[in-house]
């Protein structure tokens, strides 16, 4: 029961402006944050998915011509 008061409290205090515009600057702050700590991290994998299908064109175009030779 007292579930279900907790979440009807918390949602009409999320009514309020101020507090969902409080909110909104929170979440954003963590999002940016971790945004910041993560990004150099995303564009590794980027650069490392770029590379690995070069590798796999290059045996690929390697194979076709071994193919080719027999």
């Amino acid at each position: 029961m007292s579930d279900n008061s907790f979440r009807d409290t918390c949602f009409e205090l999320l009514k309020n402006e101020d507090i969902k515009r409080e909110f909104k600057e929170v979440i954003r702050s963590i999002v940016n944050i971790v945004y910041n700590e993560l990004y150099i991290y995303v564009w590794f994998i980027c650069v490392y998915n770029v590379f690995l299908i070069f590798i796999i064109l290059a045996n690929l175009y390697f194979l076709l011509r071994t193919i080719k030779h027999l």
